[in-house]
Parts: structure tokens; C-alpha cells; sequence
């Protein structure tokens, strides 16, 4: 299993590269999942529905299984967020895990950047940023440059630089 993160501020972008991105690996025949890291408070479930009543009555853990598909839903109740390594541990076997957040993490990413927006690079400040995809010339020098545009040249570029995990 490989790994490769997608940096960038909010509104850059990222789940719409990854939207593309997806299905570009997916026609290459490789199985890819996706751990998004949020600083927000999630919420999958919702009130009154019976996973939501046992949640709040105090379960770590509540499975959801459906005809097309599963969830699992673990509470922290104040223990810390876990790593990027214990989560990579509980995804089924793919080709390909996009990790999208744990912008600390040193491992391989791709930070994407529009100009539009106003806001700086995170390069070089984060680690592990390897290169900046982006639809306008770059502000800074030192870091390769990807056409944001372009999905089959950056899933290239995350193919070549995901790391073995």
C-alpha cells in the first residue's frame, strides 16, 4: 500500500483535485482509499437514528452495515487523535491511500495553490511538500511546479513520490 498527501489552506481546491484524481488511478486498474483529516467536529449520523442513540449512550464503537456499504464510527471521548499510521493500519488493503490533512506529517505530498485566493504557499513551512500543483505561476522558487490542470500528469507525479506503507 502506498500513501500520498494533498495539502493546501481550505477552498485551494483539494477535494475537487482529488475528485479527478480518483477516477484517473481507478481507469489505471489500482484500488484507492482516501483518510481526510478534519480540524472541524464530523458528524456522520445523526439524532434520533438508533447508531446516533447508542453513540451518545456510550459506545466507543458502532458498525453500520447496509446493503452498499459499512461505517465505523469511533468516539475519542477526549483521548487524542489518533496518527496517520494507526488509521493506515484499519484501511482494507489498496494500491493507494490520498491522505488529505495531517499537515505536520512528514510524508510525501502535494500541496495545491491558486493565486486567486491570496493566501501564501505552505511551502516550505510544512514537511514533506515535494512539489505545488497549481493554475498560475508560483510565488516562490525552489519548488517544482504541476499544471493543476492537468490530472494525468499529477497522479503521475503522486504515483512516482507515494511512499510504501
Amino acid at each position: 500500500m502506498k500513501a500520498f498527501g494533498i495539502a493546501g489552506h481550505s477552498g485551494m481546491g483539494k477535494t475537487t483535485l482529488l475528485e479527478r484524481l480518483v477516477p484517473e488511478f481507478s481507469s489505471r486498474g489500482l484500488v484507492v482509499s482516501i483518510i481526510k483529516h478534519s480540524h472541524k467536529s464530523i458528524e456522520v449520523d445523526r439524532p434520533g437514528k438508533d447508531s446516533y442513540r447508542l453513540r451518545e449512550a456510550g459506545c466507543r464503537e458502532v458498525l453500520l452495515l447496509g446493503h452498499e456499504r459499512w461505517a465505523l464510527m469511533h468516539e475519542l471521548r477526549g483521548a487524542a487523535e489518533p496518527s496517520l499510521e494507526y488509521l493506515l493500519e484499519r484501511l482494507q488493503r489498496c494500491d493507494l491511500v490520498l491522505v488529505e490533512g495531517f499537515k505536520h506529517g512528514d510524508f510525501p505530498k502535494l500541496e495545491v495553490w491558486r493565486a486567486e485566493l491570496g493566501k501564501p504557499t505552505l511551502w516550505p513551512e510544512w514537511p514533506g511538500i515535494l512539489a505545488i500543483a497549481s493554475d498560475a505561476a508560483l510565488p516562490c522558487a525552489g519548488v517544482a511546479r504541476l499544471d493543476l490542470g492537468d490530472t494525468r500528469a499529477v497522479a503521475d507525479f503522486v504515483w512516482s513520490h507515494a511512499e510504501n506503507r
